[in-house]
Order: structure tokens, then sequence, then C-alpha cells
């Protein structure tokens, strides 16, 4: 079958390692040709062009900045995004009949695309990986009554509408889809979560003596990390709360790598106080981000506690393939942390809530057989719940 797979990551090859080409190389293992559309936002100074690997076709279309880019250009930009796929998709594959289009949130902004390839007969299917307008609401980034509201809000219904099946993340977000949007048929909306490929052991690029020498990280305490995007949606303040309150302590120091908007508010933070207990690192090769993590005990999950949508992070996928725990921080909405509570893997207290936050932490900290553990029960709800397979076989049960 041909498969036209749309999003807004930057793919250039199909053997990176990400939750989107993990599932696009599952689906050539089963003997399908995959046509990936990817953004090349203006920044990266490249125009529309296609790269042809046989089986894998990955059209690379020139867009505006969307990302890490300010707020009007990203509204712009992600407007014309259906415009600029669809034209360039007539002209680089105007005579390819796909059978199945996939594609991600966000944005919610390709419906054209997708009700012309309906007309020609595709099946569409939906991975819901954002909320929007809602989770933009709930950040205070615009009003429920306001015009970009209403017509981000008619955009998503209408995309609801064409898609034949909505793939959601967990059971909190067919939840939260159905209970918010009541045409919604349920028998079209199914948990297909964020999945990786599990590859045999990858040896370890950086020995852990030369890695913590290098990051100036300690040997002698439990090594919390958090590594990814730090922006308005992680509640950067009570990260900081948390950085703060660790200060007391003498056996646990956090990581923190990543950038994001409020990258430099953390800096602030850093270099006004100068913590003993915890190190900011704005980014690192992936080998040697993947290697931290790999001798690091515990990992970090922080949300926004105003969120009312129920988001589920695929950074939680790192943390179980290393067999390291989960501490989260989030709102009350989503279920990541029932999930995690429920199946061992993983402990959880609302943001904010910085008493019962510290009093976890203390837990972990305590006893490294509890870790050990609790990583191992990680690993294996992986291996039965989020893997590329689990997430193939969800898909094509409706198309085989």
């Amino acid at each position: 079958m041909n498969i036209l797979f749309l999003t807004l990551s930057r793919i250039s090859d199909i053997e990176e390692r990400g939750i989107y080409t993990d599932l696009m190389r599952e689906f050539v293992r089963h003997g399908h040709t995959i046509y990936i559309v990817t953004p090349a936002e203006r920044r990266f100074h490249q125009s529309t062009k296609m790269l042809d690997s046989g089986n894998v076709k990955i059209l690379k279309v020139w867009t505006f900045n969307i990302q890490k880019t300010n707020l009007i250009e990203k509204g712009i930009g992600t407007l014309l995004l259906e415009y600029q796929y669809q034209k360039a998709i007539q002209k680089y594959w105007r005579n390819v009949k796909f059978g199945l289009v996939l594609y991600s949130t966000p944005p919610i902004t390709f419906n054209k695309v997708i009700a012309a390839l309906k007309k020609k007969d595709a099946k569409t299917y939906l991975l819901l990986k954002d909320i929007f307008p809602q989770n933009a609401v709930d950040l205070g980034m615009f009003s429920k009554g306001g015009l970009l509201y209403r017509m981000f809000r008619k955009k998503e219904k209408r995309l609801y509408q064409l898609s034949d099946y909505i793939g959601c993340m967990s059971p909190a977000n067919i939840d939260y889809v159905l209970r918010h949007n009541r045409e919604v048929d349920i028998r079209r909306v199914e948990v297909c979560p964020n999945s990786i490929e599990l590859c045999k052991e990858e040896e370890q690029a950086y020995p852990k003596e030369i890695l913590f020498q290098k990051l100036n990280i300690p040997t002698d305490k439990i090594l919390f990390i958090y590594g990814g995007n730090l922006g308005r949606p992680q509640g950067i303040n009570f990260l900081i709360e948390v950085l703060a309150a660790n200060e007391k302590r003498n056996n646990s120091f956090f990581i923190i790598v990543g950038s994001g908007t409020e990258f430099m508010k953390i800096k602030l933070w850093f270099d006004t106080n100068a913590p003993h207990n915890a190190c900011l690192l704005s980014s690192l090769p992936k080998q040697e981000y993947d290697s931290l993590v790999r001798v690091c005990d515990i990992g970090l999950i922080f949300l926004d506690r105003r969120f009312t949508i129920p988001n589920f992070p695929s950074r939680l996928l790192s943390y179980l393939k290393n067999r390291i725990p989960v501490l989260m921080a989030t709102d009350r909405n989503t279920d990541i942390g029932e999930i995690a509570k429920i199946n061992g893997f993983g402990l959880w207290t609302e943001s904010g809530n910085i008493e019962t936050y510290m009093e976890m932490v203390d837990l972990m900290a305590s006893d490294r057989e509890r870790i050990r553990i609790m990583g191992e029960n990680g690993y294996s709800y992986l291996e039965t719940n989020y893997t590329v397979n689990c997430s193939y076989d969800i898909i094509m049960k409706h198309f085989e």
C-alpha cells in the first residue's frame, strides 16, 4: 500500500530515531511504500525538494518558520501549511494512488489536503498528539471567546470529521475528545499511544566516568534527569521551585537538558543562585544525551497545572526504554500519572504541590532497590504497550 504521512516534524532520514520515524520503518518492514511530507522552514535556507530511496520518499516543503519563532510568523506559517503541502504533493506525487493518509497534530490545518485525498478514495487516520486550540486557551495564549479560538476550533472539528479513525494517546484523551465533540462516533476513536522501536541494547557511547567529569555531575548522588522542551507547557515556575527546594538535600542531583521559550528564565535562576545540587545543559549531541539518560536514576516529567487537556509527553518512552522510573508533576486531567502508579513505574503529584513532590524525591532517593524494580516495571510496560509493532497493528487492523 502507498501510505502518505503528513507531519510538522523535521525528517530527513527514515533511520533517524523518533516516534514517527520508528513507526514509518515499521510500515516499511511490512512491505508498504511510505511518502512523507515534512517542513523545510525558511531559517534552514532550503527550497522544496524530494528525497527518494525507493520504498521511502521524503518531500521537504519550504515553509515559514513554524517552530521556535514569534507567534505572528508561527500563526501565518501554520495557516499556509495546507496550501504549501497540497501544492507540493500535486507537483511531485500527482499520479500516486494513496491507500492511507496518516497525519499527526499539531497542526490542525491539513484539512484541505486530507479532503482532496479522501475524494480519491484514500482512508484517513489521525494520530492525535495535541488538542488545539484548547491547550493554547489553558495557557492564556488567547481567549475562548475570541476570533482565533473560533477559527481554530472550527478547523479542529473539521479535522475530526475528515478522519476515518482517531488514535488517541491514552484513555483520558479518548474521554476528552468524545466529551467535547459529541458528533464524533465512539467507534472511530481508539487508543494508539506514542511508541518506539525497541532495538538491541545500544553501546554506551560515552563511559559513565568520562561523561560525569565532562558535564560536572557528581557520582555520589541519586541523579534525576529532565530532557526536552523548556516552554510554557512545562510549568517552568514549579520546576524552579523544585530545584530550589532540592538545595536543602544532600543525596539528590537534578540535571536539566533542553531548550525552548522559557530556557532563559531557568538560566537566569541558575546564574543568580549557582545551585550545587543541579545543572542546566542547553543541548547535547544525541549520542551524548542518550548515554546520559542511561546512567541516570530517575526521569522527570513536568506539565503546567492549568491544562484541562490530557497531555501525554513522549519523553516518557525514553525513560522507560532506559529502565528508569518516572517522577511526575502535572495537571489533574492527564492520566499519565495514574498509569505510572498503577503499573509500578512512577510517582505523581499535581504541579504546584511542592511538599508532596519533595516527599516523592526523598522516597526515591532513599532506596536504590526500589528504583531498580520500578525501572524494570517500566520497561516491561513499554514492551507490552508502547512499541511500534503495537501501533502498527492498531492502525492497520482497519485497513487490511
